[in-house]
Order: structure tokens, then sequence, then C-alpha cells
């Protein structure tokens, strides 16, 4: 395992939900992950980000890490889930509130 695999395998494992994603959750700096922090938002979970544009090597590694072209990427108690094209069908077919209440997810 690399060090940026074993950074990224660290980040995933040490949080419930994760969003690597362009930008904060404050100041998202691309429409999807304007969307994919919305719905999480709107769900009422507490979640950690990690901005990808400032770790190049972040951005790279977490590709590789999910085996998925695209940011953002979100992450369930370690379980890689999709970007936010994927959160928004789970989401609006209520598989991704259904998702965070069995892993037990903590509220924000």
């Amino acid at each position: 395992m690399t060090d940026t695999n074993a950074r990224i395998d660290e980040i995933v494992k040490g949080h419930d939900v994760v969003l690597f994603m362009k930008g904060t959750a404050l100041f998202p700096q691309c429409g999807f992950s304007s969307r994919a922090v919305a719905i999480l938002d709107h769900l009422g979970v507490r979640y950690e980000t990690v901005d990808v544009l400032q770790d190049p090597e972040i951005r790279q590694g977490i590709k590789g890490y999910s085996d998925w072209p695209t940011i953002p990427q979100l992450y369930v108690k370690g379980e890689f889930l999709g970007g936010s094209d994927i959160m928004m069908e789970m989401y609006e077919a209520g598989e991704l509130q259904q998702l965070l209440e069995e892993k037990q997810v903590a509220r924000a």
C-alpha cells in the first residue's frame, strides 16, 4: 500500500461518513460537490470532508483507491457508495436514509 493509499485508508476508516470533494462543505468548488453536501446536510448526519483541491496526491489517489474516476466520492463506515449522481438516486429512492440508519451513523 502506498503512503497516499494508507492516508486515504486512515481517513475512510476513521470517520463514519467521509466525502472527498472539490472545496469544503461551506464553499464547494463544483456543482457535483455542492449537491453532495446539500444531500448530507439535508439528511442531518455528521460527516467529514476532504478537499482534494488542496492535496494533489489525495486527488489522484482516491480515484485508484475506489476504482472510481470522478469526485466527489462518498464513503459510509468504510464502504464506497459512489458520487453525487448515485447519492441523488439513493436519496430519492429513500435508500441513502435507510443505509445511514442501518449503519447507525451519528446525527449532526
